[in-house]
This record gives C-alpha cells, sequence and structure tokens, in this order.
C-alpha cells in the first residue's frame, strides 16, 4: 500500500464558509499538505487536545477514548483511504486482544481520535495525489490576511472584544480560566492560558 503518514499542521477558520474550519495536514516524510474542511465542534475537539486543555465534561471524543480504553480497544492508526466528489474517507483500524477490526470514520473524527490515541494519521497516495499541496501551491493554505499567525486556531479572533486581560492579577486570570473552562467556553480559555503563559515567560 503506497501512503505516506501526516501530521496536524494548522487549524484555522475557513473564510468561505461560516463556522467551517480548515484542517491541514502535513506530510511527515515530505513537503506536501492536505487541506480539509471540518466543522467548527470537530475543529475545537482537535485543538483542546493539542493545545493541552482538559475540559470539565468530556467531549464525545474524549469520551469515545476512554471507553475504548476501559474495554482494551486499541486505535492503532487512522487511515485517509479516499476522496469521492470533494468528500474525503477515512477509516479507523483498531485492535483487540490481537484481533483488528476496521470501522469507517469521518476524518474529522479520525482526526480528533488520532490525536487522544497518539496514533498514527495515514493518507493513500492516490488521495495526495487528488487533494494534496506542493510547497510551490502553500499560497493556497497560507493565513488569510485577517487572520493572526501567532493564533494558528483562531481562538482570538472569536473572543469578545473586552477579552483584554492586563488588567487581571494571575490569581484573576487562573479563576477566570477555570470559568471558561467549566462554561466549555474553550476558545476565551485558550486566550486566558496564553495570557498566564505570556506573563510565566516575563
Amino acid at each position: 500500500m503506497n501512503r505516506s503518514q501526516l501530521t496536524v499542521f494548522d487549524i484555522r477558520p475557513s473564510g468561505a464558509t461560516t463556522g467551517a474550519y480548515n484542517l491541514v495536514l502535513e506530510e511527515m516524510d515530505g513537503k506536501r499538505k492536505l487541506p480539509i474542511v471540518i466543522g467548527m465542534h470537530e475543529a475545537q475537539s482537535i485543538a483542546i487536545k493539542m493545545e493541552g486543555m482538559t475540559p470539565s465534561r468530556p467531549l464525545t471524543h474524549d469520551l469515545f477514548n476512554s471507553l475504548s480504553l476501559a474495554y482494551e480497544i486499541e486505535l492503532k492508526e487512522v487511515v485517509i483511504y479516499d476522496l469521492v466528489e470533494g468528500i474525503f474517507f477515512a477509516r479507523l483500524i483498531c485492535d483487540r486482544n490481537g484481533k483488528e477490526r476496521t470501522i469507517d470514520a469521518r476524518t474529522s473524527d479520525a482526526v480528533a481520535l488520532a490525536v487522544r490515541f497518539g496514533c498514527g494519521i495515514f493518507c493513500e497516495e492516490k488521495v495526495l495525489e487528488l487533494a494534496g499541496i506542493a510547497p510551490e501551491g502553500e499560497d493556497e493554505v497560507n493565513p488569510m490576511p485577517e487572520e493572526n499567525p501567532d493564533d494558528p486556531f483562531g481562538f482570538e479572533d472569536h473572543v469578545e472584544p473586552e477579552g483584554n486581560f492586563s488588567s487581571l492579577s494571575m490569581a484573576e486570570l487562573r479563576e477566570e480560566l477555570d470559568i471558561a473552562i467549566e462554561k466549555e467556553d474553550y476558545e476565551r480559555a485558550g486566550k486566558l492560558r496564553d495570557e498566564i503563559e505570556r506573563r510565566k515567560e516575563e
């Protein structure tokens, strides 16, 4: 099977569709990138795990992860195996007690689970040939001018204008972070966490 292993390169709001995000995967042993349009909830689920946040209640992908581990089901890898009329197709390769099973999944869900299980993300060559973007075409996946390259997950763009935390103490920032996580407002939580980390480095 001719395929390449990918890693999450970027997640950012889509300029073309409101509420949609661009998930950009990149070859680990190559330079091609694979942009995929996904929903807001799936984008947040992937970003939350990659940012190291802990939601107050488990998200759907966290629940699937916990349930699988409880029943000793290992997610060995996810494979993006086809592209039909603009729709990507993926499958989960699972193992339980040495018995392998293949489960169909949306690509966004597959990636969200891969980052939780720590397993590989693979893409068949025919898909990369159809939708992969080589380095000379990377202008197609660069952040749009109105986006902040220092905020790749787009958290800042969705926080209220009054989200200026310079007047808050560290204790107040941590309290606000706990409240944001409790309310599952992960966009605000991301900005608060960034402010806390920035102050720690000063």
